[in-house]
């Protein structure tokens, strides 16, 4: 046992030490394909995809994107939600050796234009309906070549003829002319002479995730096949609960580590069966409760709140459930409780358990033991991965019980940011025992059993529905308009999506606030700042509240906001 790792001693029956191939992420899913070809890996509006189509179509893909000009280390925005075409496009870019950039569909133009260039995106794949956006994109970055695919792509011959003559006719408008369409994409890779061997290794960089990283300010963040790979057998070993032949419901988005490493990544290595969910709509998840009959479900807490508000699940048993798995936010005591009871209620013999992470270290690096619990605790660390809380500021660590920043080392922490050395070594520092731990930006504490308490996030950031949301930048876009002198914008406590987005704003001298400005603003807005962050309210002040030395004192905002809930 290592030294400051006291939760080892009730690690019960989940192996600490795991071992880690040195493959890609490709070469994991290829090889569960060979083992268990009839097996159903995807589910898509209904349509089961074994394991054998999934290795054809990634494959396929992959030589369609040799075509399309896609080589070892080239740089690939994703910008869908989850399909099985995203699937096919994350595991073919890896077979090439090529980076997956995630990107989400909804994120605004000028956030798209910025991504591409931050990850240097030479190629990029777009939902039809989202195609418009990529046309500015392609103005500003004269080399990129943008695939445009279809949510009827994925489905059978009736039912996307169907979604064609339907939703898919109003699509057609924003894809861009100079634009390659998938039916044409994937002929190219059809009777390709000879079949692709995988390219890479372990340590290679596979994926590109977006966060905030320690300073709230958007990075590019560099994860490998082993971070990826790495995470896939620790949560399956976490999990406690046979993942073979057993169906996940997949409805965090891939663009987000959680859905992409534990919903995706996660069951196809392990050797599930992944029911695609490209948007989260309650009744249409209850429906697929109740037709699928899930063995796990993971999620943001927003999404557990509307589960247990759903009427049409009363009275459906839910004993098939082997695993309920909340992140991307913290999950509050009391929306627990409630889910607890809630599948209590059902016929569930599980409890939702709480996993904590950052997108530095792909998702989740810690989470509740499957049997052990303590109220308001994120659980135990992951195989092979090591916490300890250190003193904000610094390398020290701090004794049991004490709050600090919580730091951790392990195999599944990111490789570093692109381009921003700074950040690089604000989050990755070695420590006086010569190893580099992630410092997370986030204060907590771990008590004498090595079970970890999360506190609040020492950056400034909102949380709303599972996404992170940066201030500053908002406050950047807001601040642009030419009638704005200041604005503060922060999060509003709310049952359902656990924080809001409001905006205060000090107009300049000589303008008038009124309905008119403020509807003309709100419309700025939904230009610059992404859908799921974009201000419920704003609110025109003569001034904001300062700091002693001049700051604005955002917290005196959220105090007046928060006491009127």
């Amino acid at each position: 046992m290592e030294k400051g790792a006291p939760w080892l001693k009730n690690y019960g029956d989940v192996p600490f030490n795991l071992e880690y191939p040195d493959r890609t992420m490709a070469e994991l899913v290829i090889e569960t394909a060979k083992e268990m070809p009839t097996a159903t890996a995807l589910s898509f509006m209904g349509r089961g995809i074994s394991y054998k189509r999934l290795e054809k179509d990634v494959r396929l893909t992959a030589n369609a994107f040799a075509k399309f000009g896609v080589k070892k280390g080239d740089r690939v925005a994703i910008c869908l939600p989850n399909l099985p075409q995203t699937v096919y496009c994350l595991y073919a870019v890896n077979l090439l050796g090529a980076v997956a950039c995630m990107i989400h569909p909804l994120s605004a133009e000028e956030e798209i234009v910025s991504m591409l260039k931050e990850a240097d995106c030479r190629f990029a794949v777009a939902l039809d309906q989202f195609a418009g956006k990529f046309k500015s994109a392609l103005s500003h970055i004269p080399h990129l070549s943008l695939l445009v695919t279809s949510a009827a792509d994925g489905l059978g011959f009736i039912k996307s003829t169907v979604f064609k003559f339907t939703k898919g006719r109003k699509y057609k408008k924003n894809v861009p002319a100079s634009a390659t369409l998938w039916k044409g994409f994937v002929k190219k890779g059809i009777n390709v002479p000879c079949e692709i061997q995988p390219v890479g290794t372990a340590s290679d960089v596979a994926v590109i995730l977006f966060s905030g990283g320690t300073t709230g300010v958007t990075k590019a963040i560099m994860l490998s096949n082993l971070n990826f790979n790495a995470l896939a057998l620790q949560t399956a070993a976490m999990c406690g609960r046979p993942i073979r032949n057993k169906i996940m419901l997949a409805a965090m988005p891939m663009f987000h580590g959680f859905g992409l490493g534990v919903c995706i990544h996660t069951m196809m290595v392990a050797g599930g069966t992944s029911v695609l969910v490209p948007k989260f709509n309650p009744k249409e998840y209850a429906d697929l409760i109740k037709k699928n009959r899930p063995n796990y479900i993971a999620g943001v807490p927003t999404l557990f709140e509307a589960i247990t508000r759903i009427e049409s699940l009363n009275g459906v048993r839910l004993d098939c459930l082997m695993g309920v798995f909340s992140g991307g936010d913290s999950l509050s005591v009391e929306l627990k409780k409630k889910m607890d009871a809630f599948l209590a209620e059902h016929g569930a013999d599980v409890k939702i358990r709480e996993g904590y992470g950052t997108t530095e270290c792909v998702t989740a690096s810690c989470l509740t033991p499957l049997h052990t619990e303590r109220e308001g605790s994120i659980g135990y660390p992951y195989p092979d991965t090591y916490y300890k809380i250190c003193a904000v500021g610094t390398t020290d660590e701090a004794p049991y019980g004490t709050e600090g920043e919580i730091c951790l080392r392990g195999p599944s922490v990111m490789l570093g940011y692109i381009g921003h050395e700074e950040e690089n070594a604000a989050a990755l520092r070695t420590h006086s025992d010569g190893k580099i731990w992630l410092h997370t930006g986030d204060l907590g504490y771990m008590d004498e059993e090595g079970f970890i308490y999360f506190r609040q996030r020492i950056k400034r950031m909102i949380i709303s529905s599972g996404y992170n949301i940066y201030p500053s930048q908002l406050e950047n876009v807001i601040d642009a308009h030419p009638s704005v002198q200041m604005s503060c914008v922060i999060g509003v406590k709310d049952p359902y999506k656990m924080q809001k987005v409001k905006a205060f704003v000090v107009l300049k001298k000589g303008i008038t606030p009124n309905e008119a400005l403020k509807s003309e603003l709100v419309e700025y807005c939904r230009k610059h700042i992404a859908r799921y962050a974009m201000p419920y309210d704003i609110e025109f002040r003569e001034e904001l509240p300062k700091t002693g030395v001049g700051k604005i004192a955002y917290t005196v905002l959220e105090e007046e906001e928060n006491a009127k809930q």
